[in-house]
């Protein structure tokens, strides 16, 4: 965020959660890439990865992850000794697993995990959160507590289905911060364009909702390829169609000012969620 954004945020990073009703959208892909093209434009940023089941952002960083937020709960580690300096000096915390035993602490416990994690947030410019797939309880607890939730899809009918049903999750909630939607894998920019307004005008016709284009990636060999190499697609290939697209929603996103912008901070939002 600029620096105007971030004292209109009381200094505290903006959030965005990054979700998807349907599995292998390339969900965590996005993930990275935005995150290190935020952080090559001069933003600070931290990556979380929240996806409960599932994390493997440490495998397509090609970086060891021993430790986690579950040892920073049980007192074993710091935040800054499991956090991990990845490309464009994107801070790294792998492995959210941690998060499902913020319910089994003590007061005295929260207090000192909340501590470190508002330090955190203090920070930062912004926190990118990778969520699991699906509409449970974690991932909806992450996306209420963003100021942003960017719903990624594909064309699949299935995909986009259950990326409407994130959406209508969230309407129901009375979710207070910016909904974007990106579509991903599009055989052309137009088709992706088509899928964006089709959701869009949805969501305003049945749940009053507004739906913010985040964007359309075409499908790209290039990204394969440097899945392959574990290497993050917009360094490996900065000029291809993806890196370009991951390029244009930085841009974008470096411009925009969050709709929610409650002092409480995200993660005792989490915590609240998780009670």
């Amino acid at each position: 965020m600029t620096a105007e954004h971030r004292e209109e945020e009381n200094g505290r990073a903006v959030v965005m959660a990054v979700a998807s009703g349907k599995g292998g959208v390339g969900k965590t892909n996005i993930s990275l890439n935005l995150a290190i093209s935020l952080a090559s434009i001069g933003q600070r940023i931290v990556l979380i990865d929240a996806d409960l089941g599932l994390g493997n952002l440490d495998v397509m960083m090609n970086i060891s992850c021993r430790y986690n937020l579950s040892h920073v709960i049980a007192g074993r580690k710091t935040l800054e000794q499991i956090t991990h300096l990845g490309p464009a000096g994107v801070e790294v915390i792998c492995g959210g697993s941690g998060l499902q035993e913020l319910a089994d602490l003590s007061a005295f416990q929260h207090h000192g995990l909340l501590s470190q994690l508002h330090q955190l947030q203090k920070r930062s410019d912004m926190i990118l959160i990778d969520t699991g797939a699906g509409i449970g309880r974690n991932v909806i607890g992450f996306c209420l507590a963003a100021d942003y939730t960017l719903v990624v899809t594909t064309p699949e009918p299935a995909a986009i289905t259950d990326a409407y049903a994130v959406i209508k999750v969230l309407a129901a909630r009375k979710y207070s911060g910016r909904i974007m939607l990106l579509v991903n894998m599009a055989p052309s920019f137009e088709e992706g364009k088509k899928i964006c307004r089709q959701i869009a005008q949805v969501a305003d016709r049945f749940l009053a909702t507004p739906i913010y284009e985040a964007g359309v990636l075409c499908r790209d060999e290039y990204l394969q390829t440097a899945v392959c190499m574990q290497k993050p697609v917009v360094l490996a290939f900065p000029k291809s169609p993806f890196s370009r697209g991951i390029q244009l929603l930085s841009n974008r996103l470096t411009h925009t000012t969050p709709m929610q912008t409650a002092d409480e901070g995200f993660f005792r939002k989490v915590v609240n969620w998780f009670f």
